[in-house]
């Protein structure tokens, strides 16, 4: 059973995945993969091969699709299977990095709890009693990286690459999910993933917005599950 590496979205930490960490490491080893040392995509894509197992099953969510992307560009045998939660194959455009900048300058002054808190405003969750919740986990993980991190991964964001040709040379079992919600990175963005990774499974999870593994833990971790197992 190949081992599974999970990749956390900007500015979160394991706790993004604690549901699905719990649920599979019961059976399999389960590494999680930091991006908080480089600030380019493709740096942390090469820190996660040197810290990976030989083969494993790899899933990203967010940033960390974007970073799984890149691995398995780099690395195509290396990975077994991959998961691409509420990400997004294309470059940055031009105005959301240009909207980065102020948001830099104001972390770079001290303020990155004003910045994340209007950055992980509650429409990035779908409606439900845990949307508060959810959202002081996120503030919590974000201040516990700190400023330094926020603009390392903003840089890494604003570089990133075209990967729709790297998801079209994409030979193994594929997984592309995302919460029914999610503004960010919304559904569409990921049928046309689907469309481009051949014979892919698509996931759309009700009831989920932008962090499904902790709005619907459940739906979330079957998917994996199945992916996993297929």
């Amino acid at each position: 059973m190949e081992p599974v590496v999970l990749l956390p979205g900007m500015m979160c930490d394991a706790r993004l995945w604690w549901p699905q960490l719990c649920d599979l490491s019961r059976d399999r080893a389960v590494h999680l993969g930091p991006l908080t040392t480089a600030d380019r995509v493709s740096d942390l894509a090469v820190e996660i091969l040197a810290a990976a197992p030989d083969q494993f099953a790899l899933a990203g969510l967010a940033m960390g699709g974007n970073v799984a992307m890149e691995v398995i560009r780099r690395a195509p045998d290396r990975v077994t299977r991959i998961a691409l939660l509420d990400t997004n194959p294309l470059p940055e455009t031009p105005s959301v990095a240009a909207g980065r900048e102020p948001q830099i300058a104001r972390v770079r002054a001290g303020r990155l709890d004003e910045v994340i808190r209007e950055e992980a405003k509650p429409n990035y969750f779908a409606p439900g009693p845990r949307r508060a919740e959810i959202l002081d986990l996120a503030m919590d993980m974000a201040l516990g990286l700190g400023g330094e991190v926020f603009v390392a991964q903003s840089r890494a964001m604003q570089r990133r690459l075209d990967q729709q040709a790297t998801l079209r040379r994409i030979a193994v079992p594929a997984l592309v999910l995302c919460g029914e919600h999610d503004q960010v990175n919304p559904v569409r963005r990921h049928e046309l993933m689907a469309d481009l990774i051949p014979h892919s499974e698509l996931v759309v999870v009700a009831d989920a917005g932008h962090f499904p593994t902790l709005e619907q833990p459940e739906a979330t971790t079957w998917a994996l599950r199945h992916w996993l197992e297929s």
